[in-house]
């Protein structure tokens, strides 16, 4: 158990991703939810877009909410959809109060409005005298985000994705550490590119500035894989050589989501449809992958094959071709 940055709240390092449960069913969702327990899993973390997660997590968590801290977060930007979210959330995670609320995947141009008089920032502060929610926290795929978070003073968490493929935030993560930020890990198992959960999760808690990392779990047997690995985080020269492998195995073909590539002469945004596509290929939510697809405006579909993106890439990626094969599988 840990501090989460300079927050009163103590964790264990090993916290639980909510995003499967959307393909489980609630019977399924109360197993897991018990052996969190029964493994000294004390967070978790959900959100508003994972349709049915918030709910199936509050029906389980019903009667030991004191076992649990709770995470959730929202898409929303004003202060009027906060309000409204933080009051589904409450609903629907059946509880007084809510010990984290993050704001969703902040983009670089949305960062600074948030905090205008009539926008989301304000709504939270506003719940948090309330005694509604106890923290505020940030989370997104852009590291220039996490990095103005960071250094504005205004957030007492960070989420951001890292694993054995994506470490761009090492730096950010260290001076978060410096600052007390608590630093939760998304992604660590780069949305399911690498099999090896055990390790990849040991490779992240290895790291001592990080505070907690949320892996997605699905079952009982997730459960107990995945936290047996506190058991011991000295990495072995044997892991180390499995690390350098999955590097080599991913290396030519993984979107870091870095934003090099970007921004794209048509609008397309490259890394959120290999995020997409990611979502629908190893998480299993097809429906959902789809849907948001369907929603952009300008998509992987309408590539010109101009080629610009593929010059900027530092990991020279087929970036034309990851394209085609995001527009083939969810248009």
């Amino acid at each position: 158990m840990r501090k989460l940055g300079n927050t009163e709240i103590k964790i264990n390092r090993v916290g639980f991703g909510g995003i499967p449960i959307q393909r489980i069913t609630q019977e399924d969702t109360n197993l897991v939810i018990n052996e969190l327990i029964n493994q000294g899993v004390n967070f978790i973390d959900t959100a508003r877009g994972y349709t049915i997660s918030e709910e199936y997590i509050g029906n389980a968590i019903d009667g030991k909410r004191d076992r649990f801290i709770l995470a959730t977060k929202s898409m929303a930007r004003t202060y009027d959809a906060m309000t409204e979210d933080v009051k589904k959330s409450l609903r629907n995670l059946k509880t007084d109060y809510i010990d984290l609320y993050q704001f969703h995947n902040v983009k670089p141009e949305e960062y600074d409005k948030i905090f205008n008089d009539d926008m989301a920032y304000k709504a939270l502060l506003d719940f948090k005298k309330k005694g509604k929610i106890r923290y505020i926290g940030i989370t997104s795929h852009s590291i220039d985000t996490i990095k103005k978070a960071v250094y504005s003073g205004k957030f007492d968490t960070i989420q951001f994705p890292y694993n054995i493929v994506e470490d761009q935030a090492d730096e950010i993560f260290k001076e978060a550490n410096r600052r007390n930020i608590g630093i939760i890990v998304m992604k660590p198992l780069a949305g399911g590119a690498i099999d090896n959960a055990k390790l990849a999760i040991k490779y992240i808690l290895s790291k001592d500035y990080i505070d907690v990392v949320i892996p997605g779990m699905d079952s009982v047997n997730q459960v107990i894989e995945n936290t047996s690995v506190l058991k011991d985080l000295n990495i072995t020269k044997e892991e180390e050589a499995l690390i350098e492998e999955i590097r080599n195995k991913l290396g030519d073909k993984f979107c870091r989501r870095c934003e090099y590539c970007m921004p794209c002469p048509l609008g397309i945004n490259i890394p959120l449809n290999f995020l997409l596509e990611g979502y629908y290929s190893r998480y299993g939510l097809k429906e959902w992958s789809k849907n948001r697809y369907k929603g952009l405006e300008i998509k992987a579909s309408d590539c010109i094959e101009c080629g610009k993106c593929e010059s900027k890439c530092p990991y020279n990626l087929p970036i034309r071709e990851m394209l085609k094969d995001v527009s083939n599988k969810l248009d």
